[in-house]
């Protein structure tokens, strides 16, 4: 008995650290291109992004990351450098780009690209608070019908 109590209280104490909120947040709006990043809650950057560009797609979703590379080139586009990469789902992730007047409207493969330097910030955010305490959201719907998402 005694040890099926301390199974039950080390499981409930295992879900409890899963079931948390992530304490870093970048939300990505894909109708108004940009990426808003919190940290509990408070808002530390809005940045431009491109993401998926027509005859592509941007996966939508939240995501937690799984794999970060201050540099790496792309397997699938002629090893097309991605500075700073948040890989976040299969092959997609939010990473950095040359291609800064694109900023602001669809012209990815289905990438969030980002300026490098705000791409850099980011990644940074990513490798000091954790991969299990970030999430990346990726919308195109209203902030406030993605709030109300979040807390459920």
């Amino acid at each position: 008995m005694r040890n099926w109590v301390l199974a039950a209280g080390l499981a409930a104490l295992m879900m409890a650290g899963q079931a948390q909120a992530a304490t870093l947040v970048a939300t990505v709006d894909l109708s108004s291109q940009t990426m808003t990043v919190k940290h509990h809650g408070k808002v530390l950057h809005e940045w431009k992004v491109s993401t998926a560009r027509a005859g592509y797609r941007t996966p939508t979703g939240t995501f937690r990351p799984y794999r970060v590379h201050r540099i790496w080139h792309s397997r699938t586009y002629d090893n097309a450098p991605m500075p700073f990469a948040v890989f976040y789902d299969r092959g997609w992730a939010v990473h950095g780009t040359t291609a800064v007047s694109r900023l602001g409207q669809p012209a990815s493969h289905g990438c969030v690209r980002l300026h490098t330097d705000n791409a850099r910030i980011f990644y940074e955010l990513v490798r000091e608070i954790g991969a299990g305490n970030t999430r990346i959201v990726v919308t195109d719907e209203p902030a406030s019908q993605l709030s109300a998402e979040l807390r459920r």
